[in-house]
């Protein structure tokens, strides 16, 4: 595979789990492989500001909030309020240790780091700043997203942040408008309620993440109002008017808000204006994102793309899966997209929302014969143990094979508890059985034990 025209095999551009599933797979696989980052830091967006620091801080809110409400310490007279500075604190010091154990990875498969912006020059060719001319037989783009930025948005001004720049506050406002409520936005919604702070959450659609089971928007949704957060959907942006003292926001419904600050969270933008693409047939849609087939290859077959960069589900998870499914592609070792349709959910409001597989709505208008059962968490030992009693576990199966087709948790560890319904789910012919739930023996207590729960619910419903 190697031709001595060719500087490397594959060359990477982007170093986020994208980029770093296909380096590592093809370097493995005995490729020349060279990766391409601008940033000064290897990781990517979701390092540096998505995914680590943004669940490294959710992680110090509900850890610290909790604690300063357990009941010894207010008889105590603990009674602090933390800061937005001192709850980031750690977050660095996670970044940092992420960014070592990744660059560990490149220097041990003896991956080069070229730093700097990467230009295609032709279809061959990339030009990294304005210095070497990198020739490969292959390319990956990886380079993600940031935030979409309107116009007439002043994000220079110290009141107004998007989902990067908010992890810089360093003072806890007293209120604040979400404008967007995808993933994103309702986590910090979520996450600035938990600190005690007045939260707006600007929707645009009719619902809250609509792509989930309608009876977990409703969970959702009554937990954020429960919690206070004051939700208005169908709504969407006139202007914003930052001031000394805080934020307008006034709505196309001729509704005005006033908040301290406000977080813009509503859409990404594909990094790829600078990528130069006007050099080769490739193009980007207007949100910067570039289209793929199934194996992840663009127009070019010997141009893939993976990760944000190409749209949803937009998950670092799914990222490292489609990097390693592009590589595999190309090194002829694999035909296929590495189950990148069994691709569960993680969305950590708090509590956690994850789901795997199709929802009530799905079914029923495929005319498909379901079963619900369902694992209220109030009614397990290890959540009121550990005080977690808000949320549930939903199994749904096929009411006549019993082979389960979706399944969807709202409540504490639901990224991690998904997974259990994830393998049974993907096991070969009648392996896939709400019967596994309900003749095996989970460990008690556990949170993990609402898989019994649940299944024993469902089947009692079969007659």
């Amino acid at each position: 595979m190697t031709t001595s025209n060719f500087h490397y095999d594959l060359f990477v551009i982007g170093t986020g789990p994208g980029g770093e599933g296909a380096a590592m797979q093809a370097a493995k696989g005995g490729l020349r492989v060279g990766v391409a980052e601008r940033y000064q830091q290897i990781g990517g967006g979701c390092t540096h500001w998505g995914t680590i620091p943004s669940k490294a801080l959710r992680y110090a809110v509900t850890s610290t909030m909790r604690s300063l409400r357990n009941p010894v310490l207010r008889e105590m007279g603990v009674n602090v309020s933390p800061s937005m500075a001192q709850l980031q604190r750690g977050t660095q010091s996670i970044i940092g240790k992420q960014v070592s154990m990744r660059q560990s990875f490149y220097d041990r498969n003896h991956v080069p780091v070229h730093r700097g912006q990467c230009r295609f020059v032709d279809e061959h060719t990339v030009q990294v700043d304005d210095g070497e001319l990198i020739r490969s037989k292959f390319f990956v783009v990886a380079t993600g997203t940031r935030p979409w930025r309107p116009p007439g948005v002043d994000f220079d001004h110290p009141r107004v942040f998007d989902s990067d720049t908010v992890l810089d506050l360093e003072e806890r406002p007293d209120s604040i408008t979400v404008y967007g409520a995808g993933v994103i936005g309702t986590e910090y919604a979520s996450m600035f309620r938990n600190l005690g702070i007045k939260v707006n959450l600007v929707n645009s659609r009719s619902k809250l993440l609509e792509f989930l089971d309608d009876e977990i928007i409703d969970a959702l949704s009554y937990h954020l109002r429960d919690q206070g957060v004051i939700i208005r959907h169908n709504e969407s942006m006139d202007s914003i008017d930052p001031q000394d003292d805080g934020v307008i926001l006034t709505l196309k419904s001729g509704k005005r808000l006033k908040t301290d600050v406000l977080l813009w969270a509503n859409g990404r933008q594909g990094n790829t204006d600078d990528l130069g693409l006007d050099n080769i047939p490739i193009e980007a849609n207007r949100r910067g994102q570039i289209d793929v087939n199934e194996q992840f290859q663009t127009v070019l077959p010997h141009i893939y793309a993976v990760g944000d960069v190409i749209g949803m589900p937009s998950l670092a998870s799914a990222a490292y899966t489609q990097g390693r499914a592009a590589a595999m592609h190309l090194l002829g070792t694999a035909d296929g997209n590495l189950r990148v349709h069994d691709i569960p959910t993680g969305i950590y409001t708090s509590p956690e929302i994850s789901s795997v597989g199709r929802n009530e709505r799905e079914l029923t208008e495929a005319c498909i014969p379901y079963e619900v059962g369902q694992a209220q968490f109030r009614s397990l030992a290890r959540a009121q143990i550990t005080g977690s009693t808000t949320g549930m576990l939903k199994l749904l199966f096929h009411r006549d094979t019993r082979e389960i087709l979706g399944v969807h948790c709202f409540g504490a560890n639901a990224s991690e508890i998904i997974h259990i319904g994830q393998a049974i789910m993907n096991q070969p012919g009648e392996h896939n059985t709400i019967n596994y739930f309900i003749e095996t023996t989970f460990n008690y207590p556990t949170m993990a034990e609402a898989y019994r729960v649940a299944a024993l619910n469902g089947v009692n419903r079969l007659f």
